[in-house]
């Protein structure tokens, strides 16, 4: 049976969306109120400014043309071209604030998110996949900036513009006026019936535009494995699927947007063709002229321009409001390990590491860990050995504190890690994992990314060290090789032979390797075992490896099994014991024999 792809299913939005997120989105405003403030009134002036355009139609109509005065006509056509052109001279200066501001909002979003981004526990890094995360801060952001800087804008001056275009059309005449505003009725309860299911189908959108971008994110990283396994036909028909699922759900969006603005077209022309029957009746009475029955058709399309205008708004508004949500819903995660208020700075740590009565666990009610508790005096060198998934890993990470350990304390020299700054713990200890990651950019930046300030001579150093310099060499460009992104142009033996280098460099107090040799060879492995040798000496460290053979020197060795520690001792005293180490030793001998 096929595994169920967990992308096919949709992703729940944790909190409703509510008007405060908008009183939070004002917190980035505020920054360019001054900006916005003049845009604001470059956009008023030049609004009132067309708005005298209809009156002097009518001067024309009404005066100008019946009593054939070309020089009040002329006149009245310079000043309705000066009027338009003050409003399109103030329109372009608007727009072009405007653009500056939108872009200086995305700035701080996007940064504000990634600063977030940074501090986030691994917990959430391990439940959500890396695509759902990207396309927040890179599409979510680029969709609300609009409407965080125009949209806002745009709403007060469609809402004063209309204000001003009921005044000037109550100034020419009161009856038809009112037949303009019959309208408005019937507009309000359209929009009401088609806000809410607006909001829900844009939510969809972004629920499935999020599965698609972390289906193909996970692929483009994974096309090796895909190749490997001829699956491509497999994930090019789920592919399919979640495309499908966007347009489908896509195009009941764009139903729903796209009925906003006909009907508010349709309500604009009914009541347009009011203006004109009931218009012709009042001119037959003798109670209005043609230019008055011209000037209220001319506001009256003007009165329901702002209307559109602003039910365009509304569309972008809700097509927009469930990336506002998951933009708030990411910098509202809790960052779970963070420093304390009263947290002080890590002393310059000499190496000894307790555990009392720690319990741990990914999930409640599941403890990896249950009352562990060792103490290993600073430069000793531990092995952690036992079966997968028996919390080796779990027993370095929380020395590193990249979790809180649920009971219990992690000690460093007689302090509370917990209590400490993570940046004073985290910059003394260097940990080597299995995974080796390697940034875009030259070998010798990936190195150095540890100690920033580190020279080209103690780079080099530390390569020979680990046995990284000759390899390294070998490329045309040395230490100045580009590597691509994930280091693509290295093997894996390659990136954890660089990952060592980076380790030693940042000359850490405590030490970790998690698997850190596995992609090396057994020749590369002798020859950097003198390096080794040299990086743990005088540092405390923690080793976690399959090999067994790599471990027999350490100082103490630490099987881990059933939450916690089942044996403990050196690799003679353990085998002299002929327990769990001894079968798992004497197994791994058989199988290399």
């Amino acid at each position: 049976m096929a595994r169920r792809n967990t992308y096919r299913e949709d992703e729940v939005l944790e909190t409703p969306f509510d008007y405060h997120h908008l009183l939070r989105a004002g917190v980035y405003i505020k920054k360019y109120a001054k900006q916005m403030i003049l845009a604001f009134g470059l956009s008023g002036i030049g609004g009132i400014a067309a708005l005298f355009g209809p009156m002097i139609t009518q001067k024309a109509l009404d005066e100008a043309i019946p009593d054939k005065n070309v020089r009040m006509l002329i006149a009245l056509v310079l000043v309705l071209c000066v009027c338009y052109g003050v409003t399109t001279i103030l329109a372009l200066l608007r727009s072009r604030i405007m653009i500056d501001v939108s872009q200086n909002i995305i700035y701080d979003i996007r940064k504000d998110i990634f600063a977030h981004l940074q501090k986030l526990p691994f917990q959430y890094y391990d439940d959500r996949p890396h695509g759902k995360i990207l396309v927040r801060v890179v599409n979510y952001v680029n969709s609300v900036s609009d409407m965080l800087t125009n949209g806002l804008i745009n709403v007060v001056l469609e809402i004063i513009n209309l204000i001003f275009i009921v005044i000037f059309m109550f100034c020419v005449d009161v009856k038809l006026s009112l037949v303009v505003m019959a309208g408005v009725p019937i507009l309000a309860v359209f929009m009401f019936w088609i806000k809410d299911k607006q909001r829900k189908a844009w939510q969809q959108v972004s629920n499935k535009n999020s599965n698609l971008n972390a289906y193909l994110q996970e692929n483009i990283v994974g096309a090796r494995i895909t190749q490997m396994f001829a699956r491509e036909e497999e994930n090019a028909e789920t592919f399919a699927e979640l495309c499908d699922r966007c347009r489908s759900v896509w195009f009941k969006a764009v139903s729903y947007s796209n009925l906003v603005w006909p009907g508010i077209d349709n309500i604009s022309v009914w009541v347009r063709a009011a203006v004109f029957i009931v218009g012709l009746i009042f001119m037959g009475q003798g109670q209005v002229s043609l230019g008055v029955i011209f000037a209220i058709t001319s506001y009256a399309s003007r009165f329901w321009q702002p209307i559109m205008n602003l039910g365009n708004i509304f569309n972008n508004f809700i097509n927009n409001i469930a990336y506002l949500e998951r933009i708030f819903e990411l910098l509202d995660e809790p960052v779970t390990v963070d420093n304390a208020e009263d947290a002080i700075e890590m002393p310059e740590i000499k190496g000894d590491v307790t555990f009392e009565n720690v319990t741990f666990a990914y999930e409640e009610g599941k403890d990896v860990l249950k009352n562990v508790s060792f103490t290993v005096k600073a430069g000793e060198s531990v092995a952690l050995v036992g079966p997968t998934g028996a919390g080796k890993s779990t027993i370095v990470n929380l020395i590193s504190r990249f979790y809180n350990v649920g009971q219990g304390r992690v000690l460093i020299d007689g302090q509370d890690i917990s209590k400490v700054t993570l940046n004073s713990l985290r910059s003394q200890m260097g940990i080597m994992l299995q995974d080796s990651f390697i940034f875009s950019g030259t070998i010798e930046d990936n190195i150095r990314y540890g100690k920033l300030d580190a020279t080209l001579e103690e780079i080099v150093s530390a390569s020979k060290t680990v046995c990284a310099d000759e390899f390294i060499g070998r490329f045309q460009d040395g230490y100045q090789t580009e590597v691509k992104e994930r280091g693509s142009l290295l093997s894996q033996g390659q990136k954890q032979l660089i990952s060592f280098a980076r380790t030693l460099l940042s000359d850490p107090a405590i030490l970790v390797l998690d698997e850190a040799t596995s992609s090396i060879d057994v020749q590369t492995e002798k020859a950097l075992q003198q390096g080794l040798n040299a990086m743990l000496q005088g540092r405390t460290s923690f080793i976690i490896a399959h090999r067994l053979s790599t471990i027999k020197n350490c100082d103490k060795i630490m099987y881990v099994d059933q939450g916690g520690i089942v044996e403990c001792g050196t690799h003679e005293e353990l085998l002299a014991k002929k327990g769990y180490y001894y079968k798992l030793y004497t197994a791994q001998m058989d199988d290399i024999a």
